[in-house]
């Protein structure tokens, strides 16, 4: 068979014959014998095709030689991005724990390429792709891979498409929730997104929320054309993890949200322009920490009512989830584990889940349509708010870092403070290191040096599958966040960095070695 044109392969579609799983981009170049009918088919990616195969199919002992001497030969690092993670939606279809992770490591690890030398710049994508086909090698490769084609399924009549998708979730309809997302995906990305949130809503869950944000986010490395089989992913967490257990431990925001927007009639309102002041957002962020969920998402409410610009509320949500962060007291003995000991505070801890949560949601409120710009900054906050029920101690709890902390920190010249925060976090010392780092936000220094000390323990250390995602979290919400407060989220990835230190991954000095760096 020889290679469809661009044009007979878009009049597939539109005749259904062939399914939204690959981009048209790609479609000109399908390998022979490649057919997308029945949904029955293996999913294909055309001239991708062979680099998102070596993915699956090389052991990790050789991964490393074999991508680097690919990166020597022509291939461009961004090429080695998607394919990993083309692979990994193929294989997982958003429904392997470690696999998700690591397809939502995959954006924050080419976000880091920026902020290296040249030289330095393929090992953060290495390190993730290392765990990426590591754990594709662990299920079988591609005898158990997840994703086939799919065919779409006409729309019911009068009905919002994502109400229909939503209540197929609700069903665990998984086959009907495939079909009709990929109908959707045959408009644009961005009404597909808006479509898919109605889903991702119905619970305040961090994979349910962080995984599209990083998926979408990876479409502005690896090409728009592949949001069909980035996004669906999410399509499938959701329905696979619909189950009552699950509503009734996450599923609150189906009573809680349509209340709030009833009582403060949000979607009859244009959006708001009003100027908040550093006091009323540190009110507000204290407001989200202390109160109950339903208080938190009712005050978002009230503030979008009052005209409040949602940047400022996303800054408050933000920062009540860093608040987390800083008075975490650590993981209990009793949910020790070998890459996370008692004290500690990097991977799956309170602080580090509710940031990158809240990080998804005020980013996806920047993009989105107004509706669900609305329910983003509702549920962010509600979201940040529910994660304070596991252990309610957290709220309470001491600041890091104490003032004691801070005077021990006896220079105020930028360079000796990064070499004594180099050292605090080679040693694990958590207090130290975010005492340091608070000493340095308050000389008015440069953030680019401080983001650079840590980067390197970021790459080396293991992070227990969070490392990536949260020093993105940090340097996006650094960005975001007005400067009276921007530097509390420095402090609270000195003090995760430090949590994590001492874990160094071998994958990592590999890599250093194969590129001479």
């Amino acid at each position: 068979m020889t290679s469809p044109t661009r044009r007979a392969f878009l009049a597939d579609v539109a005749r259904g014959m062939v399914v939204a799983g690959v981009g048209s981009s790609l479609a000109n170049d399908l390998l022979p014998g490649a057919v997308y009918a029945d949904g029955t088919e293996t999913l294909s990616f055309g001239a991708m095709e062979p680099l998102v195969a070596l993915m699956q199919e090389t052991t990790p002992d050789r991964l490393l030689p074999v991508l680097v001497d690919r990166l020597r030969t022509g291939t461009e690092l961004r090429q080695l991005l998607a394919a990993g993670a083309l692979a990994n939606a193929r294989t997982f279809g958003g429904q392997d724990y470690i696999g998700f992770h690591t397809m939502m490591a995959l954006a924050p690890a080419w976000h880091m390429t920026a902020d290296l030398p040249e030289a330095r710049r393929p090992l953060p994508v290495l390190k993730v792709l290392y765990r990426n086909t590591t754990r594709i090698q662990q299920v079988g490769g591609r005898r158990n891979e997840v994703l086939r084609t799919v065919q779409p399924a006409p729309l019911p009549h009068g009905r919002d498409a994502g109400e229909v998708l939503r209540d197929q979730a609700r069903r665990r309809a998984m086959g009907e929730a495939e079909a009709t997302f990929a109908t959707l995906c045959q408009g644009s990305p961005e009404d597909a997104f808006n479509h898919l949130l109605m889903e991702v809503e119905d619970a305040t869950d961090v994979h349910r929320v962080v995984l599209p944000y990083r998926a979408w986010d990876l479409l502005g490395v690896i090409g728009r054309d592949q949001a069909h089989t980035l996004l669906r992913q999410s399509v499938r967490y959701c329905v696979h993890n619909e189950s009552p257990q699950y509503v009734n431990s996450v599923g609150g925001a189906r009573e809680v949200l349509p209340r709030v927007l009833d009582r403060h009639r949000l979607f009859s309102r244009a959006p708001g322009t009003r100027v908040a002041e550093d006091a009323w957002v540190d009110a507000l962020c204290q407001t989200i920490l202390r109160g109950s969920p339903d208080e938190a998402a009712d005050a978002i409410g009230a503030a979008l009512a009052e005209g409040f610009a949602p940047a400022a509320i996303g800054e408050a949500v933000s920062l009540a989830a860093n608040q987390l962060v800083l008075r975490d007291p650590g993981r209990l003995p009793a949910h020790a584990q070998p890459n996370r000991p008692a004290g500690s505070v990097h991977g799956d801890s309170i602080g580090v889940h509710a940031s990158d949560s809240a990080n998804a949601w005020r980013n996806m409120s920047r993009f989105t349509d107004r509706r669900n710009s609305i329910v983003c900054l509702i549920l962010g906050a509600y979201h940040v708010c529910r994660d304070t029920l596991w252990r309610r101690e957290v709220v309470t709890a001491p600041l890091y870092p104490t003032a004691e902390a801070r005077e021990a920190v006896r220079t105020r010249e930028p360079a000796a403070l990064l070499r004594e925060l180099n050292e605090a976090v080679s040693a694990g010392n958590q207090m130290r290191a975010a005492a340091v780092a608070s000493v340095y936000a308050e000389g008015n220094n440069p953030a680019r040096p401080i983001f650079e000390t840590l980067l390197v323990h970021a790459l080396s250390d293991e992070g227990a599958l969070h490392g990536e995602k949260y020093y993105r979290t940090v340097t996006e919400e650094f960005a975001a966040t007005r400067p009276a407060f921007r530097w509390r989220h420095v402090i609270g990835l000195a003090r995760v960095v430090a949590s994590a230190a001492g874990r160094p991954v071998p994958e990592h000095a590999e890599a250093c070695r194969l590129l001479g760096v």
